[in-house]
């Protein structure tokens, strides 16, 4: 069995679930899914800045009031267990963390714990990360030792 692990930020779309559960054609696919709360991804600043470059203006004025810290857990909890749900439902095996505290450092681990054979993070576009290789996908790659892919999450 194929083993991949997914690092996520918010909880997977249909359309999502749909790509990344024929990734693979017909070869059976285990997930682990890692989830990062809303918030420990990177600032306020840095989050507006890429609405404004997306031309989502609403959303950059809104990004303030999104929860953080502590108040982020429970929504990447119940995002987390919707994911999980959603790729047992698509005939995938699939567990899951949600990840608060050194999530890189928790990737290592977890790919080495499950022997995954890659990594894929899907995420929404972060062009200030992007461009500085600062985004979780160019990090892992110097970090894991095993292919990272990076995809961009489907919106609502």
């Amino acid at each position: 069995m194929f083993t991949s692990v997914l690092m996520i930020e918010k909880p997977l779309s249909p359309e999502d679930v749909e790509f990344l559960t024929t990734l693979h054609g017909d070869e059976a696919v285990a997930f682990v899914l890692l989830m990062q709360p809303r918030g420990d991804q990177a600032d306020v600043l840095l989050r507006a800045i890429d609405d404004v470059a997306l031309g989502e203006l609403k959303d950059a004025v809104r990004e303030g009031d999104e929860p953080e810290g502590s108040e982020a857990k429970g929504p990447a909890e119940r995002g987390l267990a919707h994911s999980l749900a959603a790729l047992k439902a698509a005939g995938c095996e699939a567990h899951g963390q949600v990840v608060e505290k050194h999530p890189l450092d928790r990737l290592k681990a977890v790919v080495e714990e499950s022997g995954a054979d890659e990594v894929i993070v899907l995420t929404e576009p972060h062009y200030v990360e992007e461009f500085f290789h600062r985004d979780w996908a160019s990090r892992a790659r110097h970090k894991v030792g095993v292919p990272v892919l990076k995809l961009f999450a489907h919106s609502e």
